[in-house]
């Protein structure tokens, strides 16, 4: 009889194995980057995530009613039959120590990513786009001198 052999998914995961005799299991790219976008966002010192044009139209979007906000925007991700790679851009709170931030990220990122889908998270690149800073507009001032 022949022995079994047992993939790195299928030790790993407690999903199982995405490819077995009964069948395949594809997992669309749109999946992955949603759970890695709400992963990223969970991250205390992550304000918001995606570059400065898509936080605009991120902006606009949340304005209009009934719209929905797009978890999924800032992340790009790869994802093949058994592994995924994943980047996201993201802007850091001021005072937040960012390498500090960056490996939160990528442990909370890779954690969620693995245990939901069964992928081997092969890399998270952040790129940091900007530092919020928590001030008053000083130009709301100016509009109220009589």
């Amino acid at each position: 009889m022949a022995e079994k052999t047992t993939t790195d998914v299928e030790k790993r995961g407690s999903t199982g194995a995405l490819v077995t005799e009964q069948g395949r299991t594809t997992i669309a790219d749109s999946v992955v980057s949603k759970i890695a976008g709400i992963a990223a966002r969970e991250v205390a010192g992550v304000h918001d995530l995606g570059g400065g044009a898509a936080r605009t139209v991120s902006a606009i979007r949340e304005r209009i009613p009934g719209a929905s906000v797009d978890r999924s925007q800032g992340v790009a991700v790869e994802v093949g039959e058994r592994q995924t790679a994943i980047d996201i851009d993201l802007v850091a709170d001021y005072g937040v120590a960012i390498a500090d931030l960056s490996a939160a990220v990528r442990r909370n990122v890779i954690t969620a990513v693995e245990r939901m889908t069964g992928l081997e998270v092969t890399e998270v690149n952040l790129t940091v786009h900007d530092v919020f800073l928590d001030e008053p507009d000083e130009r709301d001032d100016d509009r109220h001198v009589e």
